[in-house]
């Protein structure tokens, strides 16, 4: 290897940013493969609480997400089931839209919004770096 070398390309994020605030997770969120945008947001408020990103007016996205969460959370709960979501996945044809609702006590009633270029992305490597982000994130 030469000294040019970039090693902390291959560290997980863990170990290049132990403890991240919110602008660092959203930014970090941003290096994900084929990223268009992204936002913290509150449920409860449906009010974005940070967004890196472009292309998307993420304040509308936060607001129209946060009703999906909402209607998804009381159909569990009409269902009668005791248990949480991970996250939910919205397909369209040019984009996919992650919603990741955080499961931290300090990240109660909050979710991560990613909107990705669907032909750049990789669904399942997404989803495991918004959930090594969300163990991250301080609040």
């Amino acid at each position: 290897m030469s000294g040019g070398d970039d090693h902390s390309a291959v560290l997980p994020l863990s170990e290049r940013h132990p403890v991240a605030t919110v602008e660092n997770t959203l930014s970090s969120a941003m290096t994900i493969e084929g990223a268009l945008a992204v936002a913290l947001v509150d449920y409860d408020s449906g009010m974005t609480l940070g967004s890196a990103g472009t292309g998307l007016d993420l304040d509308v996205a936060a607001a129209g997400n946060t009703e999906v969460v909402r209607a998804k959370l009381r159909t569990i709960n009409a269902l009668g089931m005791n248990d949480g979501i991970e996250d939910v996945l919205i397909t369209l044809s040019s984009q996919l839209h992650l919603i990741r609702l955080l499961q931290s006590e300090h990240g109660h009633g909050l979710f991560l919004y990613l909107a990705l270029d669907r032909e750049r992305a990789n669904l399942a490597m997404a989803r495991r770096q918004l959930l090594i982000l969300e163990r991250e994130l301080t609040l």
